[in-house]
């Protein structure tokens, strides 16, 4: 069996009793030696099968059955799975010299570092390069500490920067803090949009002000209009810094190359990961004003990372930013993220028993249930249509749409399609039954 219908690559997917055995194998090796609890997930949702292959927005199981990308990993697939021109960039890279020997300068990594500056809003000019959002999260932490001479970071409530220690500290949800306290101390949360709030949380030990442009884990929450500008203004009066972390808005996931563009404001500190390495290698970044870096220039070897700014990872980013541009894919995903809106809340204004409300940026959207269990119960079926979805780590309610910023708009109607039906799937739960079954059917309860 062709793995895909196209025809496209050679790579041809196991059959009959091969194919059935491969899926066991996986989920009993998640079961018995990687993660048992994502196991019973998968078993929960119905998933019985393994993801193969992906192109474009399209991905394959082992049973070839096809899937539109709605999630992105998420937000992961920017310029979509597998784009040519990264796959080319790294190729080459692997043949030459796939990791440095870090005792000459290396060149795609000075490169990136270039164009990384080039395009990042006002004077934000030095990087470093990590593996991850949560790694340039924890650099960006330490380098507002390092440059203030102070400890303090103030945070969003319902923020996400990742789960290492010094990013789940700045983390706003306790369900993940809890079970690893004591964290790193002198970090406070004040409610996500709430300037006055922010202002007043602000003292004398205070370093930084740390926020998403848009919240994506706590369910796509986009702040008031001109609320970042007011961040800016409070943080320059308080004689404080501000880290933006793009690293699930940025690339120009919200219809422009950086989030923080839609208010014309330049953070002290900005983080990147996700989709920066084109989905291909891992690659995380944060990049800073130059006064800020003077401290760094006493010890090159302050921060560091083994991995961190590899010549494949380098590659990989500098050609995703090359496709970003040159394809204009931010300023696509505008029209496209309308488009899909639109579709969206027609499904809402359908079922507003099971919907509670859409939103979104370009192409970050966010699906709201009036109870968690429906949002999980529509992920589920929409897979089973051929979408996938992902539910929001810090308010499981809300469903990302996150497609890659090349789908079609012929893609987006097809993927519409088959929330909707996952959405009247779960809003058959809340409609009457008939006489004989005993009144009304409730929805499921949560945990």
């Amino acid at each position: 069996m062709a793995l895909r219908p196209d025809g496209g690559r050679a790579a041809r997917a196991p059959q009959g009793a091969e194919r059935a055995e491969l899926i066991e194998r996986t989920l009993e090796q998640y079961r018995r030696h990687l993660n048992p609890g994502l196991a019973r997930l998968f078993q929960f949702g119905g998933v019985e099968t393994v993801e193969w292959a992906a192109e474009g927005c399209l991905v394959w199981d082992v049973h070839g059955r096809e899937y539109i990308d709605c999630a992105c990993g998420p937000a992961i697939f920017n310029i979509g799975h597998r784009h040519p021109r990264v796959l080319a960039a790294v190729r080459d890279q692997l043949e030459r010299m796939p990791m440095s020997v870090r005792t000459m300068p290396s060149v795609p990594q000075a490169a990136l570092a270039e164009r990384l500056a080039q395009l990042s809003p006002g004077d934000l000019q030095y990087a470093f390069f990590g593996n991850s959002g949560a790694e340039a999260n924890e650099g960006a932490i330490k380098l507002a500490r390092l440059a203030t001479g102070r400890p303090g970071i103030i945070a969003m409530q319902g923020g996400f920067h990742g789960k290492t220690l010094g990013a789940l500290s700045a983390t706003g949800r306790d369900h993940y803090k809890t079970p690893f306290e004591p964290l790193v101390p002198q970090f406070t949360h004040v409610p996500f949009g709430d300037a006055s709030a922010l202002d007043a949380a602000i003292g004398s030990t205070t370093a930084a002000v740390m926020l998403e442009p848009i919240q994506g884990e706590a369910g796509v929450i986009i702040p008031p209009p001109g609320y970042l500008r007011q961040v800016r203004e409070i943080c320059d009066r308080r004689g404080v810094l501000l880290i933006a972390d793009e690293i699930q808005t940025g690339m120009g996931r919200t219809g422009r190359m950086f989030c923080v563009e839609h208010e014309a404001v330049v953070p002290d500190i900005m983080t990147l990961a996700k989709a920066l390495g084109g989905g291909v290698i891992p690659i995380g970044a944060f990049v800073a004003r130059p006064h800020l870096w003077e401290k760094m220039r006493r010890d090159p070897y302050l921060h560091s990372s083994t991995f961190g700014g590899n010549p494949l990872a380098c590659r990989a980013a500098l050609a995703t930013l090359e496709v970003l541009v040159e394809e204009r894919l931010p300023a696509r995903a505008e029209p496209l993220g309308a488009q899909f809106l639109g579709r969206l809340r027609e499904i809402q204004a359908q079922h507003p028993s099971v919907v509670s409300a859409v939103r979104g940026r370009g192409l970050m959207l966010g699906v709201e249930f009036v109870h968690p269990d429906l949002a999980l119960m529509t992920s589920a079926e929409a897979g089973r249509r051929g979408v996938i979805t992902f539910y929001t780590l810090n308010n499981p309610n809300v469903i990302r749409i996150e497609p890659p910023l090349v789908i079609t708009p012929e893609l987006i109607d097809r993927a519409a399609q088959g929330i909707a039906g996952a959405v009247a799937d779960a809003a058959r739960l809340l409609d009457p039954v008939p006489p004989h079954a005993g009144g009304r059917r409730e929805a499921p309860a949560g945990p």
